[in-house]
């Protein structure tokens, strides 16, 4: 801060890398997806051929993928970064999704707004979701623009239509993959599926190494991973659902239309946020909540006259509950909606908390229908 009241140039990371990178950029960013686009589209690369550098703020830093005989860097990158940077040097941006998040950082969400969109300012193409109301690019951006959604694409555009009662991932009216080939599950991961695509195709990779990969590219850990199913009822990993937009993503991509079907389970470090965002996608789709954490009760205050809810104490009490309350054909999602560090070192640890609890060969009452005990 000193340094910006005293007028000097403050440059980050982003920019050294883009100024020494010798090979074509293509820049992801998003309040959430933007990992598994990333190492999606890396894995789309890599499988195309080329000798891809993956990473920024996923996995190895930027500056340590530079290399001699790159053919094409993927890298990820937080809002954070974007902060600092003012030209893309002709980068191909890819802005996913903007849901509040970071709000113990920026003064409130156009602050926030305004460090994501910051990743346009000379990118010679841009992805983004057509269907965020919160991504507006100027008429001068939109000359170079690729939209995906999960409505039905026009011309040149990305995303979903269906032909003979089944749903295809589509550029414009080519079908392209069938809903059903694609390997990660979720309608959230559809909408990532498709900005894959469409970035793919913007750098020119090969069609056919896109369409395989998406075959075979099930998702990274925690980030809507299924860890098992027992006695039909399916248990999904979501740990890395740091923020109310993610978890809104992960209700709404496992959510059944013919009735509430979640036991959702959430809770952590809040950063700010205000968890009456969450009330829609719950009242639709969440059965219960078990909720848990140094911000259970923000959680408890916003959802309690929507859904159900129950305190725990820590993950293995909410999976144990959830265990004596669901039912065949129930989803229990493990998608906090907030930051981990109340109770574990990061997402990793909590996620790998929830699958051990969950593979516990402690079912004890699995399924003895007590739902009188919610409160």
């Amino acid at each position: 801060m000193n340094a910006l009241k005293n007028r000097l140039e403050v440059i980050g990371d982003l920019e050294l890398f883009l100024s020494a990178a010798e090979a074509p950029v293509v820049a992801i960013t998003g309040s959430n997806g933007k990992s598994t686009v990333t190492t999606l589209l890396g894995e789309m690369a890599k499988a195309s051929g080329l000798d891809t550098g993956v990473g920024g703020n996923l996995g190895v830093p930027m500056l340590d993928l530079l290399a001699s005989g790159r053919q094409l860097y993927v890298v990820e990158l937080s809002s954070f970064q974007l902060e600092l940077i003012n030209d893309l040097k002709g980068a191909t941006a890819c802005l996913l999704n903007i849901s509040p998040d970071h709000m113990d950082r920026y003064k409130n969400l156009d602050n926030y707004i305004a460090a994501k969109q910051r990743i346009f300012q000379g990118a010679a193409s841009i992805v983004s979701n057509r269907e965020d109301s919160l991504i507006v690019q100027s008429s001068a951006q939109k000359n170079h623009l690729t939209t995906f959604g999960l409505d039905v694409p026009v011309q040149g555009q990305y995303g979903i239509m269906s032909f003979k009662g089944t749903d295809y991932l589509c550029c414009g009216d080519e079908r392209l993959i069938s809903v059903d080939s694609v390997a990660m599950k979720g309608r959230h991961n559809l909408a990532n599926a498709l900005a894959a695509l469409a970035l793919g195709s913007a750098v020119g990779l090969k069609l056919n190494a896109l369409l395989t990969t998406l075959q075979g590219f099930k998702g990274l850990p925690h980030r809507c991973e299924v860890v098992t199913t027992i006695d039909k009822v399916l248990f999904i990993d979501d740990s890395k659902g740091t923020n109310i937009g993610a978890t809104v993503a992960a209700i709404e991509g496992f959510g059944s239309t013919s009735g509430p079907n979640l036991l959702l389970i959430a809770g952590g470090q809040g950063k700010g946020q205000d968890f009456n965002e969450l009330r829609a996608a719950a009242g639709r789709f969440v059965k219960y909540g078990i909720l848990y954490g140094e911000d259970a009760q923000q959680i408890q205050d916003a959802l309690q006259s929507t859904i159900n809810i129950q305190r725990v104490e820590t993950v293995e009490s909410a999976v144990n509950y959830a265990k004596q309350s669901a039912v065949a054909g129930d989803i229990v999602l493990f998608s906090p909606a907030c930051a981990s560090f109340d109770l574990f070192a990061g997402f990793e640890e909590r996620g790998r908390h929830f699958q051990r609890a969950v593979l516990s060969s402690d079912h004890t009452n699995f399924n003895r229908h007590d739902q009188g005990a919610l409160c």
